[in-house]
């Protein structure tokens, strides 16, 4: 399991660069974490009708994962000789189009669930490292979703994005992220956003640098 866990975090490594300078132990700022809304008029097939939750880096761009994009692989579809993963029942999701060999998980926990675990909210962290991963599939296999792939933005990529209109922003939430039916998600929280920029309301938008 291990082993076949390094294969696919060797994609991931441009991740853990983004995420942390050489010799940085700086977390994330979870409290700039937000929801992104993806617009309608956003046709990329990648991210049309998504929802992700992002965080910012250490280095100053961005990283998270789609959450409405459940697929029909299981964990044990994935690793099929390795016991543990038989124990998840929900779907592997599409994180998103970074790095599709590499797997990554939104773990919650009140504390960090390892090395290379950035905070996003209070008691939930994006798990990035290999054998992180490798030690939640083994003992807490039902406190995390599991995510092939990813998205990453660059310094002022994701600002940039918000400015065209491609992204509503709106403040997090831990039970949608670990909602069980997904389908509505997009159109819920696209909903929301209209209704709070048609009041001049701040009270459920979160500003990103």
């Amino acid at each position: 399991m291990k082993e076949l866990l390094r294969l696919l975090a060797g994609a991931l490594a441009v991740t853990v660069a983004l995420a942390q300078p050489a010799g940085a132990q700086a977390p994330a700022r979870a409290e700039a974490t937000v929801f992104l809304v993806a617009a309608p008029g956003f046709r990329d097939p990648e991210y049309r009708q998504t929802v992700l939750i992002a965080s910012p880096t250490a280095r100053g761009g961005h990283i998270g994962v789609i959450i409405n994009k459940p697929t029909r692989r299981s964990l044990a579809s994935l690793f099929p000789e390795h016991e543990p993963s038989k124990k998840v029942a929900e779907p592997v999701f599409f994180g998103g189009p970074f790095s599709t060999s590499a797997l990554v998980a939104v773990v919650r926990g009140e504390s960090s669930p390892g090395v290379g675990s950035l905070p996003i909210m209070t008691n939930l962290y994006l798990a990035i490292n290999v054998n992180t991963i490798d030690r939640i599939i083994e003992d807490r296999p039902n406190d995390a979703r599991f995510y092939v792939g990813y998205v990453g933005w660059r310094p002022g990529e994701l600002r940039r994005e918000i400015d065209r209109g491609l992204w509503y922003v709106l403040n997090p939430d831990a039970n949608t992220v670990f909602r069980k039916d997904t389908g509505h998600i997009w159109e819920e929280l696209l909903r929301m956003a209209r209704q709070i920029n048609a009041l001049g309301a701040d009270g459920g938008e979160r500003a990103v640098d």
